[in-house]
């Protein structure tokens, strides 16, 4: 079990909430006045003014709504910041409205219907209705946009506008969970159309939103300042009158650049880290999830086209041995799919560490004249390299296995996804309920499905998970799920993923939603 007593004296376990679901149900009408649990070292209430920084935990290359990533370890805070929110999930994983009013459906998720709240404006005056969601949704269809949400978006066979503050959504398959794929998506950030159209570098230079933030200089590969939108609709939020968000990709780095006072706010994915904000007594909010980080096994093509060189890389890890190298011990290694507390938890683990059978598995492929050999493809993270590395290490002990770790740069990883040409790297599926992350990840069909993976008895597990809405067929389809994942083998689980953020002590209003994408609006800084 991991030791959490230590993050639990200063860090609320909040928002265990990601893709929960919610389609039309649960959401506030309120305002800006439902939302995530926080916890923060300021107490009070939210001080006007002031200016804040925040370390993310990847450079972007643009602002594009389409090419940023809403979720903890990429560009989520960006987004929130020049784009705001359609609605986001509370810490019970019930969907809050924020410029989206209600989001309902009367037919198990064939259909929705999105209504706007009235009288929405983009930063430059222009009005914020259904026409801008609808070209907004559409473009990430757009193959030649690049969207990295491009297969949630597939999902929607088609977008009509009723009236100003009205669209209807058809699907191209019920799903009654397509809340949870917006408020965890780019789909939740709309931008005016009118901006895109004045062409890519006009755009990167002044990105029209209806974000608590408006772009006032971006210095590539540095800073990015920001400033307090006058026209953002829930007044009094932003607290702040201004943000400098930067990129801080070394964990250690940025740690004691948020502990030094060089920043007021730092996006957290390193256990490591989090277990040093508790015993520094340093502000920090925490999502526990299900599944996890894992590394992709790229089936398409040799050492991995084998099943026997997937099981035996499988079997020769030691997740434990991992969890020491890489977080020091503080991990939470995913020998499961599911988390204990969750409705679909099965005991079952998705592999076992077997020597014997990994260094069999080895000999067998090499006698026949296919030694395995790959490369692992590395991001620059500390924690990236750390893990490449420790597996190459553990690997050298065994006989007739090979294996090289190659890094580059986070867009190059981007580009794989399109490519596949790879042979592994670490990438992600995780979630509190498994729609629609495992879909995504895992079925035949997916358009953002990493492995390859094409398993009949998987495809239609994942389908009966996406589409029904009774409890007992959904934890049997998932039971069959996760023991097709290790039946299998598209990729092996190796850690559950820290969704975190730390802050300084004058910091109030540290909160998240989805996929632990912080929410700017909400920041305060005491005085």
């Amino acid at each position: 079990m991991i030791r959490t007593r230590r993050l639990l004296a200063t860090a609320a376990m909040c928002c265990m909430a990601l893709f929960l679901g919610a389609c039309g149900g649960g959401g506030d009408d309120g305002g800006g006045d439902g939302g995530p649990a926080t916890t923060s070292g300021a107490a009070g209430d939210p001080v006007a003014g002031g200016h804040g920084r925040i370390l993310m935990l990847a450079e972007t290359s643009s602002l594009d709504p389409a090419k940023l990533g809403n979720a903890y370890a990429a560009t989520a805070v960006l987004g929130n910041a020049l784009y705001g929110t359609l609605m986001i999930d509370d810490e019970k994983g019930e969907v809050v409205y924020k410029m989206a009013q209600s989001f309902t459906t009367s037919d198990n998720g064939s259909t929705f219907e999105l209504r706007l709240r009235p009288g929405l404006v983009f930063s430059d005056g222009s009005p914020f209705d259904a026409a801008a969601v609808k070209a907004g949704w559409e473009r990430h269809k757009d193959p030649a946009v690049g969207s990295v949400y491009r297969g949630d978006a597939m999902a929607i066979a088609s977008t009509e506008v009723v009236d100003a503050t009205t669209l209807k959504v058809s699907m191209t398959a019920p799903m009654p969970n397509f809340a949870d794929v917006v408020l965890g998506t780019g789909l939740n950030w709309i931008a005016s159309p009118a901006a895109l159209q004045g062409g890519p570098q006009a755009f990167e230079a002044n990105p029209i939103g209806a974000g608590p933030f408006t772009l006032k200089k971006w210095t590539r590969q540095a800073d990015i300042d920001l400033v307090k939108n006058a026209r953002y609709w829930d007044a009094p939020r932003p607290y702040l009158d201004s943000l400098t968000i930067r990129s801080a990709v070394d964990a250690r780095q940025r740690y004691n650049t948020l502990l030094t006072g060089g920043a007021d706010i730092a996006i957290e994915s390193d256990w490591v880290n989090l277990h040093k904000a508790a015993d520094d007594g340093l502000p920090s909010i925490l999502k526990p999830v299900n599944g996890g980080i894992l590394m992709t096994l790229n089936m398409r093509r040799a050492p991995f086209d084998d099943i026997r060189a997937r099981q035996a890389v499988a079997a020769a890890i030691d997740l434990e041995s991992l969890n020491l190298a890489v977080y020091e011990g503080d991990g939470q290694p995913a020998e499961t799919l599911f988390d204990d507390s969750s409705p679909f938890y099965s005991e079952e683990p998705l592999r076992r560490f077997d020597r014997e059978l990994a260094q069999r598995l080895f000999d067998e492929l090499a006698a026949e004249g296919k030694p395995v050999s790959f490369t692992f493809t590395s991001f620059p993270s500390s924690e990236n390299r750390a893990i490449a590395e420790n597996v190459q290490a553990q690997l050298s002990s065994f006989k007739n296995v090979k294996v090289e770790v190659k890094v580059v740069q986070l867009a190059e990883i981007a580009k794989l996804r399109v490519t596949h040409d790879f042979d592994t790297y670490v990438t992600s599926a995780f979630f509190r309920d498994p729609e629609p992350r495992l879909w995504s990840a895992f079925n035949g069909s997916s358009a953002v499905n990493v492995p390859g993976v094409n398993d009949p008895e998987l495809n239609e597990a994942l389908m009966t998970g996406r589409t029904s809405t009774v409890e007992a067929e959904r934890r049997s389809a998932y039971e069959t799920v996760q023991q097709r994942l290790g039946d299998v083998t598209p990729g092996i689980f190796l850690q559950r993923v820290a969704l975190g953020a730390v802050s300084g002590e004058k910091v109030g209003g540290l909160a998240q939603y989805g996929l632990g994408s912080l929410l700017p609006e909400e920041l305060w800084i005491q005085k």
